[in-house]
């Protein structure tokens, strides 16, 4: 029997899936590859700083930089220990299988080594997630773990018309409730959203979604909680593709500013503008970062060189790239 975890596509998620996609889209068109090295390296240091910390780490991104860079940092050893881990984790995310049971136990096992007694290991006993001493969550009985854990995977599998994005979500909800491991549930949730958005577009490689998600801490379990409550993963769903597209725009912010000369600047507005007429606030909203006098400086040169045509007075004037 076919068993798909309960979940609803409404209208919220359509649009913001259409939203993600336009900013996927734009990105994609803008042909702004390969990701810079140094962005590259930021975006790791926030993904294993921002995952640790909503764990309890209280290392800072300098201090896990200093770790990353084999400089010895003065901190609890299990701090030091956790973000050693996740370097070994986070280094080679191609390594994975995002689609294999194994795959996880195996990143589990690296994950938690030295911090856990089984690490790798689905859990031994029955748990309850504590919050000010008060249960807030009463985990599947271990019986169920196993059976729980392929239905999962065979979900991943088995529903092609679900889009890996959804998936991505919906495993990192259902990964939470049933809390297959003893520890370590909620960094290992979140290192798999992120392997199965590569699925979606390679470019969340490169995308810190944890650090969002850090930022959004208290709503992070306030939407868990509602779920179980609600005994579906839709809430969480909405509010993990939210995430998502904040994190998508500030990495877009942060890739554009590669984009540092007239001519390149005007190559990236064509590429997703098109033929269309656009005024010079469409322009400056293309790109984000720069100034009117820069935009202005821009359009003309583009006229002055062929690339664009211009209709209207000055205050009102529309361009149009020339095909």
């Amino acid at each position: 029997m076919k068993k798909t975890p309960p979940f609803q596509i409404n209208t919220k998620i359509l649009n913001q899936i259409k939203e993600i996609s336009h900013e996927l889209g734009m990105l994609s068109g803008a042909k702004l590859t390969p990701v810079p090295v140094k962005l590259r390296r930021s975006n790791k240091i926030k993904t294993i700083q921002s995952s640790l910390g909503i764990e309890g780490n209280n290392l800072s991104i300098e201090q896990v930089t200093d770790i990353i860079a084999g400089k010895h940092v003065i901190a609890p050893q299990k701090d030091v220990q956790e973000v050693n881990n996740a370097i070994k984790v986070y280094d080679d995310l191609q390594r994975w299988n995002p689609l294999s049971v194994n795959s996880l136990k195996e990143a589990h096992k690296i994950l938690m080594y030295d911090l856990l007694p089984d690490n790798g290991k689905f859990r031994s006993s029955n748990v309850g997630i504590f919050k000010n001493k008060k249960v807030v969550h009463v985990a599947p009985s271990i019986k169920r773990v196993p059976v729980l854990m392929i239905d999962l995977f065979n979900f991943l599998k088995r529903d092609k018309d679900v889009p890996w994005i959804i998936k991505a979500c919906v495993f990192h909800y259902e990964l939470e409730f049933i809390h297959p491991f003893q520890d370590g549930n909620g960094r290992i949730g979140r290192l798999w959203q992120q392997l199965l958005l590569i699925k979606e577009n390679p470019i969340f490689e490169f995308i810190s979604v944890e650090s969002i998600i850090k930022s959004y801490q208290e709503k992070y379990y306030e939407v868990l909680a509602k779920c179980d409550s609600a005994g579906e993963s839709t809430v969480f769903i909405e509010f993990s593709l939210n995430v998502i597209l904040v994190a998508l725009k500030k990495y877009i912010d942060s890739v554009s500013s590669q984009v540092t000369d007239t001519r390149s600047r005007l190559e990236y507005v064509k590429r997703f503008i098109g033929d269309r007429w656009f005024f010079r606030k469409d322009y400056i909203k293309s790109l984000k970062n720069i100034s009117t006098a820069t935009a202005s400086r821009d359009l003309q040169k583009g006229i002055e060189e062929g690339f664009l045509v211009r209709v209207g007075d000055i205050n009102q004037s529309r361009y149009r790239f020339k095909k």
